[in-house]
């Protein structure tokens, strides 16, 4: 059952974009088909790991040669940061251990800052991460309301104007299922979350590989995202406006000024895995400047816009091959957004289950021949529920990514049909 290729397909460069990737090169050969969980890197973010274990493994703060350098990584890498997501300023860009931190640290300091306005919205659309750090706050007197998901596994502005109310204080909501690939217009969200005078809070962790952040163009207040998602090591980095990061109140030890970024970093983080976030983002303008035949820098705001837009150009493709592919074989059942039609409103990340064999089992077979995908709830049992599945044995999950190909896909319809068929 082989997908269609699209002719417009051959702009992207692919055959580069795998060179970068050492991972897709190895032996026995794997199709990665499981990024939601977290990304291969590309060559040069090994590199930076290495070099900076290598030349400068020390704290920063200090008078000698090597901690004077890890300040400059550090700082470098807030301001590759700041670009790729276009902060105003790099002060607006904390990093730490991962986005489930930063989601905790932001709701303990909103708990802390409740006032009269005591109304969290939150969406069962959601990693659990950005849905328990929330409930959490039950117990300092918030009060919880739900944005519910639709059966078409979307979200849409409507429901949640009839939630929202003078007394809400904030709505926290992802950008992307991480699940199911529905893609949020955080923008429109903003906006009705604005105009009663409350804060959105933003989980950018599953849409970060796949298009391009703007957050002054989504007018959002908090955004996180995790670094091991977009090419880069394990860790992750919060966004904030500046007045309001500086207005919520953290724990933070005497010394620590109270101002962003230095009040979010709570405690050493790995300093290598910043350096690796900063040469992942330029592996991004890289490609960036080749989609842009070459012109300009890959350093700058203009090549990581061109790389993210054909970023998402490449994998709305790669959605509509997949879903177009998976439509031709009986008995799978695509959850959430499943035209290929649809692939402009998703990321491709498809999740599905194949008659009534196992999730664990399907999975199982396709590991076998290779192929890398997930069982489970994905971190999301609300959303399974919601769409009637069990919140233990849930679905499969494909998730794609920019390096991933046509032939790939072919490979998995292929193991796909065979399943079928053999049953």
């Amino acid at each position: 059952m082989l997908a269609t290729k699209p002719e417009a397909a051959t702009t992207f460069p692919i055959s580069w974009v795998r060179e970068q990737f050492p991972a897709l090169h190895g032996e026995p050969r794997t199709v990665f088909f499981d990024n939601g969980a977290g990304a291969q890197v590309p060559q040069r973010v090994l590199d930076a790991v290495h070099d900076h274990l290598l030349s400068r493994n020390a704290q920063r703060g200090g008078r000698y040669r090597q901690s004077k350098e890890v300040d400059t990584v550090l700082s470098k890498a807030r301001e590759s940061v700041a670009t790729f997501l276009n902060a105003r300023e790099p002060e607006e860009i904390a990093f730490g251990m991962n986005a489930t931190s930063f989601m905790r640290l932001i709701s303990l300091a909103i708990g802390y800052a409740l006032g009269q306005r005591r109304e969290i919205v939150i969406t069962d659309l959601d990693h659990e991460a950005n849905i328990a750090t929330w409930l959490a706050l039950e117990h300092a007197g918030a009060s919880i309301r739900w944005w519910k998901v639709r059966r078409d596994g979307a979200l849409y502005v409507e429901d949640l104007e009839q939630i929202l109310t003078p007394n809400t204080r904030l709505v926290a909501c992802t950008m992307a299922s991480n699940a199911i690939g529905s893609v949020l217009g955080i923008r429109a969200i903003a906006e009705r979350t604005h105009s009663v005078g409350a804060e959105l809070f933003v989980d950018a962790v599953h849409f970060g590989p796949h298009g391009l952040i703007d957050v002054q163009e989504l007018e959002c207040d908090y955004l996180v995202c995790s670094g091991y998602k977009i090419f880069g090591p394990h860790m992750g980095f919060l966004w904030g406006r500046r007045a309001a990061l500086d207005a919520l109140p953290t724990f933070r030890e005497d010394f620590i000024p109270d101002t962003a970024p230095a009040k979010y970093e709570i405690g050493t983080y790995v300093y290598e895995n910043v350096a690796g976030m900063q040469a992942a983002i330029s592996y991004l303008g890289e490609l960036g400047k080749r989609v842009k035949n070459g012109t300009g820098s890959a350093g700058g705001r203009s090549a990581l816009t061109a790389a993210m837009h054909a970023i998402r150009e490449y994998e709305i493709r790669l959605s509509s091959a997949l879903l177009a592919g998976m439509a031709k074989i009986a008995n799978i059942t695509v959850y959430g957004r499943n035209k290929p039609s649809d692939a402009d409103s998703r990321v491709p990340t498809v999740c599905f289950n194949v008659g009534n064999v196992r999730p664990q089992a399907v999975t199982e077979r396709l590991a076998a021949r290779g192929i890398a995908v997930r069982d489970g709830h994905m971190y999301s049992p609300r959303l399974m529920r919601r769409l009637g599945l069990s919140d233990t044995s849930g679905a499969v999950r494909a998730s794609l990514v920019h390096y991933n190909t046509i032939e790939e896909i072919d490979s998995l319809l292929h193991e796909l049909q065979n399943i079928v068929s053999a049953r």
